[in-house]
């Protein structure tokens, strides 16, 4: 499928720069990075996201004996509010 985007002269510039850093062409960066988006956000099979959890559950450990019930404490000293 062949499509048309507008970009603003500052985008295009930016993508050429970006491109030539990487050593790609400007379509092959868009296309990686559609890619990349694609894989980031794609809807992810039920299933599968069951699977994972269920695969790291218990294999981490805090070292909190009150995690459970304090959690909404250490979350707010984390993100500092």
């Amino acid at each position: 499928m062949v499509m048309q985007i507008e970009l603003s002269e500052e985008q295009a510039q930016a993508l050429k720069d970006i491109a030539a850093r990487k050593g790609q062409t400007v379509p092959e960066l868009i296309v990686s990075s559609v890619n990349a988006l694609l894989t980031f956000e794609a809807p992810s099979d039920r299933e599968e996201l069951k699977r994972r959890a269920l695969a790291v559950s218990g294999r981490f450990r805090s070292g909190l004996t009150d995690l459970s019930t304090e959690h909404d404490r250490y979350l707010a000293e984390a993100f500092g509010d």
